[in-house]
């Protein structure tokens, strides 16, 4: 179990390129980070005291197993920062662009890259890693464009992580100078923790989601580098302040870029790619 979120740990995570036979965690790893896996979910923390001292007086087990916890957690994300460090280093030394595209479900992310793909694909060479935690059904999406794409599963994950990227990473082995998107799990919590070596992270959020999501979920924001305001040809139907949100959203990151646009209609789209351009 993941100590930071209490989701799944990685013995459920698949790799798979569509029409391949999926590969858990067996496939070579030709990056030169090592892969032994040592995740610290063998409660490493000091739980095996035997409690044989009388429970007449009181103990300061609340504070401990805190300490325990908050210890753990940093233990895991410093685990991840590294790793993710090191994917960064070889995508840089590839010339590759990673974008990491966050959002909750429905929002569109999926829609969004297939018109991108088809947009700019004939003028950069494209590559998408997929992340759900069942199904191959995006990654089919995304390799009918004809994109290389790569799909992991998580199982019972809430996000991707360092690790799974260097793996998907591996199987995908994204050309030289092009771009790569990262499709993640859809959901506005955990993914903004786990750092996985991207240039910037993207978080869609679309207009039947609700003008408060930045308050919500305030540490997705503040980790993104671009807010995309999505389905914007529904605006005329939803209650949805597209100024108001923008508002929200830099009041927890100031510096935070916002584009309103359409992935079905093109309207705003080209903001998108201009974006994409100037990374």
């Amino acid at each position: 179990m993941c100590a930071t979120c209490g989701c799944g740990d990685e013995t459920g995570t698949r790799i798979t390129v569509p029409h391949e036979h999926p590969h858990d965690h067996e496939h070579p790893h030709d990056h030169e980070h090592p892969h032994e896996h040592e995740h610290p979910h063998d409660h490493e923390h000091p739980h095996e005291h035997t409690h044989e001292h009388p429970h007449d007086h009181e103990h300061p087990h609340t504070h401990e197993h805190r300490t325990e916890t908050v210890t753990l957690e940093q233990k895991v994300l410093a685990k991840n920062d590294l790793t993710a460090e090191r994917n960064r280093g070889w995508l840089a030394g590839r010339g590759v662009l990673a974008l990491n595209v966050m959002s909750s479900p429905g929002s569109g992310k999926t829609t969004l890259l297939e018109r991108t793909i088809a947009d700019i694909g004939g003028q950069r060479r494209v590559s998408v890693v997929e992340g759900d935690q069942e199904t191959m059904l995006d990654a089919n999406r995304i390799k009918a464009t004809g994109c290389a794409v790569v799909q992991v599963n998580t199982g019972a994950g809430c996000h991707l992580d360092a690790e799974m990227m260097r793996d998907a990473l591996t199987a995908l082995d994204p050309e030289p100078n092009s771009l790569l998107f990262i499709e993640n799990v859809g959901n506005l919590v955990c993914p903004a923790l786990f750092d996985l070596g991207e240039k910037s992270r993207v978080v869609v959020i679309s207009v039947t989601e609700g003008t408060d999501k930045p308050l919500k979920y305030p540490h997705m924001f503040a980790a993104a580098n671009l807010v995309i305001v999505n389905k914007a040809d529904l605006l005329p139907y939803v209650d949805f302040d597209v100024d108001l949100c923008a508002k929200y959203a830099r009041s927890v990151n100031p510096d935070l870029q916002m584009i309103t646009l359409s992935a079905t209609t093109g309207q705003g789209i080209q903001q998108w790619y201009d974006w994409i351009a100037k990374q």
